[in-house]
């Protein structure tokens, strides 16, 4: 697909290629948004990868072989980075991380790739303009689609029961259809109430903005960020953990390098390896003083049923012996809870 005037084009074409129908679209039960386990995991386990580097084109290679996705051959792709800002990597998805995963989607057949995002509170096509999103996408011919430009008709209602949204939510329609969905998100803290932001808070890039001074201003924010994640499922996650913030955050804030790739097809997993990761670096109280699976995200999460619920359902992947003793490590953090 190519990169044409910001969210137009691309938007009509991508609603066009889209297999899903959106008729009868209802939010599903727990059970029926489990993921099941990646493939060639350990029955009653979900395969996490993790692969220890700082190159990022390595990292995103050897962890989708780690994982072994399944196929997109044949299918459009959406994928929803984290560029809630411009501020470099860690606050925003790294360029390299971007292009690797593109060129990994093509030389497994994608249709197309298509991103969709919508960054906050700064404009979305400024946030790409200034991260040279627009020249990559022209470079590798990759479609962008300007959530904060969709009509209101572009757009779907979710107001699952019990959730502490009032009156619900939306999100856009090409994400609640889509075939073959990808996350790519950092390794970072959230000074803002969230802790910390990995893939289930993607989810928040989501909505509309007018709704997102609801999210900020609840004592259920994190309660809230699981929520909307009942309304679509990725195919995949992939973290970049090659630099974090261990405090401050999500722009800006105290960063150390990790050296880390992190992938898997359960968000939960991925987040609550993440919090390990963080913690094994070293982080604020918000993380060092609550165990991983009482952080309310994740604990939120486990309860709609959007992925594991234990420790001990992770199965930690490596590719060589640096990744593999990093694996233990993490694996012992994660085994206290």
């Amino acid at each position: 697909m190519m990169s044409h005037p910001f969210g137009r084009m691309n938007r009509r074409d991508f609603f066009k290629t889209s297999a899903a129908s959106v008729a009868g679209l209802a939010v599903l039960s727990g059970a029926e948004r489990a993921f099941g386990t990646a493939r060639g995991a350990t029955p009653g386990k979900t395969k996490v990868a993790l692969v220890k580097t700082n190159d990022r084109k390595r990292g995103v290679t050897e962890a989708l072989k780690l994982l072994d996705v399944p196929s997109p051959k044949g299918k459009p792709v959406l994928l929803k980075p984290n560029f809630n800002t411009s501020d470099p990597t860690p606050g925003s998805t790294h360029n390299d991380t971007l292009r690797q995963l593109v060129l990994e989607l093509r030389e497994r057949g994608a249709a197309a790739v298509t991103l969709g995002e919508s960054s906050g509170p700064p404009p979305t096509k400024k946030v790409m303009e200034e991260k040279g999103v627009l020249a990559l996408a022209d470079e590798l011919k990759f479609g962008i689609l300007n959530f904060e430009e969709l009509a209101e008709a572009d757009w779907v209602h979710f107001d699952p029961p019990g959730n502490h949204w009032a009156g619900g939510f939306d999100i856009p329609k090409a994400v609640a259809t889509s075939e073959y969905l990808v996350s790519t998100c950092c390794l970072k803290t959230h000074q803002y109430g969230g802790v910390f932001t990995m893939s289930l808070k993607l989810a928040v890039g989501l909505t509309p903005k007018s709704i997102r001074r609801q999210l900020h201003r609840s004592p259920d924010m994190r309660r809230m960020i699981a929520e909307l994640n009942l309304a679509y499922k990725p195919q995949f996650i992939v973290l970049d953990g090659v630099e974090a913030f261990v405090d401050g955050g999500p722009s800006q804030g105290k960063k150390v390098s990790a050296d880390v790739f992190v992938a898997g097809t359960d968000r939960v997993a991925v987040d609550a390896v993440g919090v390990a990761i963080l913690k094994d670096l070293g982080s604020n109280e918000a993380i060092m003083g609550t165990k991983i699976f009482a952080q309310e995200q994740i604990q939120r999460a486990v309860e709609l049923g959007l992925g594991i619920s234990r420790p001990d359902e992770i199965e930690l992947v490596a590719a060589d012996d640096a990744g593999r003793a990093y694996a233990e490590k993490i694996k012992s953090i994660l085994a206290q809870g």
